[in-house]
């Protein structure tokens, strides 16, 4: 195992990481609006999607937590390296492999229940056309 091998990952990891803070940010102002909406008007579709959104922060928490510990194993492989311990470099990055994987298994399943948010929303916005 290589220097390089094991930096395979920084920039992936770097990048995902961007794209769930950027996720994080969206989820955090539909959160904000839902409450808004919700204390004007409790509808149960609102309802519906604020309990849909609970689960979707909660997974993404765990996507999150997920990349940043595949980052930490990431550079312990690295560090490892720097010290000979091409056992312990081979460890910790199939760790952080396992890790990165798990992290794009939770994304996956948030986009599933974004997607089940926004049917939510269409047909609340069907049953309210005359």
């Amino acid at each position: 195992m290589t220097f390089g091998t094991a930096g395979l990952l920084f920039p992936a990891i770097s990048l995902l990481m961007l794209a769930y803070g950027n996720r994080f940010l969206g989820l955090a102002s539909v959160a904000r609006l839902l409450v808004v909406r919700y204390r004007e008007a409790p509808e149960p579709s609102v309802r519906l999607q604020m309990e849909n959104l609970r689960i979707r922060l909660m997974l993404l928490r765990h996507t999150q937590a997920a990349g940043v510990l595949s980052l930490l194993f990431c550079t312990g492989s690295v560090f490892a390296l720097m010290l000979e311990q091409e056992g312990w470099s081979r460890l910790t990055f199939c760790v952080a492999l396992l890790l990165m994987l798990l992290s794009l298994a939770l994304s996956l399943r948030e986009i599933y229940l974004s997607v089940q948010a926004i049917n939510i929303e269409l047909d609340d916005a069907i049953a309210e056309r005359p």
